[in-house]
């Protein structure tokens, strides 16, 4: 949309657009109020009803796994034996509650949103879409709300806590906590709670005025020239409602800052524990105040760093101290590359526009990595499933009881794996996940768990270029992979790898339990199992009519009933993607 140039043109844009923009935001309210009720219904008792119905299952087994683990101290046990009741008595109130509210907001604003995006560029026959977008589809995602949760309850859950239980190696130590610590750390906590509290409070009550005026400026500078939220169509009611409730967004600011205050006063006390000393929570206490004051006027775009003292809170030479340094430099050298990449020069202080709603789609999707996941792990699957390496045992093992390190953690494990050679062969700066697309920091989702996955990836990379792997080593490893196991040197004897190197292969071998626990983390969160169940069914009918494998009638035909029942549920397009419109082209392959 070209944003009109000039006063009169700019007025005119707005006064022409609010007719249009009334009739929209009544049909999606319209919607949410037919459409909502039942979305919410659905969320609400769905989720409601497994989380209370394994609630027991759930109590019983953290106590079981948490007593028996050889992970945490005798200490820490008897803490938790004390105090693990508590969180696990509000476990199904706080479930309940979050049901509710998911459940609402979901049902709400799924109808509104899609009323807007039904008319925007690329849209054909806008009219229908209109009244139909929202609908079905936000049924269809109610239920699939439900039974991301339900995976994660009956499956992701106990992952966890097996996890727990598992036997440590040779080279860890239980996690245990100093009973001589804890009351240097009570007293500064005591100390610092009420001070943090009172000071945080304070700025941010101080700066709140600040904050009302600069938000209104730049929401009503956005909605007379039509740009930043207001550029998007899908984007103006959220927008335009922002200025009406924007005050309410400061009072919440404020709160949250409160609420806040109190997490900063404990962490002090965490820090005197980690440090084992009583200054260094007090330092902590005060500097935390002036980070906060930093944040804000960065936030706010006021004067650079905080006129509050910052007194170093770690002791030089602790590991502690040693890993924030290195966090800290790290993070210079990428504001510095990207000021670069971007041709910063110098610093400008002015009140920026917001950044408009596709471009921040673009930025923020998470899903296109998913998508090249599975998109891999798809066509990777059946060229291993071609050459036995993943046999039909394999499938339904893990179609009929859910369960299968073979494809749910070494199929992505090797697509990863794969990803990563492909990406040190051509020198990449990040992960070349197709021959179009190279992932890097720049372009990476700004998301909390996709950022706790790229800079081990990235290391991961490194660590393969050094290693230098010939084409025979590849593939073979791809073999070792799916039918070795990798937890020991003597593992991989008689395998036919290529190298001798015994540096080389126990290099490789961690590498791969590397992936494999970054994989088994990611098989937790929710929707990955779903996704990966309907991959495998695909993939098992298309092996059974294609001769590669030969499958069970029984399983088949419980594969095929489950995909038409999904189908129903779902819609026929909830899964499926259409390959002209892939996001990366062609992904990277065996």
């Amino acid at each position: 949309m070209q944003v009109p140039v000039g006063f009169l043109a700019k007025l005119w844009s707005f006064v022409s657009f609010l007719p249009y923009f009334i009739l929209l935001l009544l049909l999606g309210c319209t919607k949410a109020v037919l459409i909502g009720p039942v979305a919410a219904a659905i969320v609400f008792f769905g989720d409601s009803a497994v989380i209370v119905g394994l609630w027991p299952a759930h109590f019983i087994w953290t106590y079981c796994c948490v007593l028996k683990t050889k992970r945490v101290g005798l200490v820490l046990k008897i803490l938790a034996a004390i105090f693990l009741p508590l969180p696990l008595a509000l476990l199904p109130v706080l479930g309940i509650l979050g049901s509710l509210l998911v459940g609402i907001g979901y049902g709400v604003f799924t109808p509104l949103m899609a009323t807007f995006e039904a008319v925007g560029e690329g849209v054909a026959d806008k009219l229908s879409h209109c009244f139909l977008d929202g609908t079905a589809s936000t049924i269809r995602g109610a239920c699939m709300v439900v039974h991301d949760v339900t995976d994660f309850c009956f499956h992701s859950y106990f992952s966890f806590m097996d996890e727990l239980s598992e036997n440590m190696g040779e080279d860890e130590e239980p996690f245990d906590i100093k009973l001589s610590y804890l009351p240097r750390s009570l007293l500064v906590a005591l100390v610092s709670v009420p001070l943090d509290v009172l000071m945080v409070t304070g700025v941010a009550l101080w700066k709140s005025p600040c904050m009302l005026l600069k938000g209104w400026q730049r929401l009503c500078e956005d909605l007379v020239g039509r740009e930043g939220p207001f550029l998007e169509t899908v984007c103006v009611p959220f927008a335009g409602l922002a200025i009406v409730l924007w005050p309410l967004a400061v009072i919440a600011g404020v709160i949250a800052s409160f609420l806040s205050s109190f997490f900063l006063g404990l962490h002090a006390g965490l820090i005197a524990y980690q440090e084992d000393s009583f200054q260094m929570g007090l330092s902590y206490m005060i500097a935390a105040v002036a980070l906060y004051d930093e944040y804000t006027n960065d936030l706010l775009y006021l004067r650079e760093g905080s006129c509050l003292p910052r007194p170093k809170y770690r002791k030089a030479g602790s590991p502690k101290f040693e890993a924030s340094h290195d966090t800290d430099e790290h993070n210079i050298a990428a504001e510095c590359a990207e000021k670069q990449h971007h041709g910063y020069r110098k610093p400008r202080r002015v009140l920026q526009r917001s950044k408009t709603f596709m471009e921040t789609i673009q930025r923020l999707r998470p899903i296109q990595i998913w998508d090249w996941l599975f998109r891999s792990c798809e066509m990777n699957g059946r060229i291993l499933m071609s050459e036995g390496l993943i046999s039909s045992e394999d499938i339904e093992e893990f179609i009929t009881k859910g369960k299968g390190k073979k494809l749910s953690i070494k199929l992505p494990a090797w697509c990863i794996l794969h990803c990563l050679i492909r990406s040190a062969k051509h020198d990449s700066h990040g992960l070349l996940i197709s021959d179009d697309v190279e992932v890097t920091n720049f372009n990476w989702p700004k998301d909390r768990v996709f950022d706790w996955m790229l800079g081990p990836l990235l290391v991961l990379k490194e660590q393969m270029k050094k290693l230098e792997l010939t084409e025979d080593e590849e593939m073979c490893l791809r073999k070792l992979i799916m039918t070795n196991k990798n937890d020991k040197p003597s593992d991989w004897e008689d395998c036919g790898f290529p190298s001798n190197d015994s540096v080389k292969r126990a290099q490789l071998q961690a590498i791969i339990r590397r992936l494999q626990g970054i994989v088994a983390n990611m098989s937790r969160i929710p929707g990955f199992r779903r996704r990966f169940l309907n991959l495998t069914r695909v993939l098992y009918l298309e092996a059974i009519d294609a001769g590669t494998i030969d499958g069970s009638r029984k399983i088949e035909g419980k594969v095929k009933a489950d995909i038409a029942s999904e189908k129903l549920q779902y819609g026929d397009s909830i899964e499926a993607k259409d390959p002209s419109n892939d996001t990366f082209g062609n992904v990277d392959m065996v």
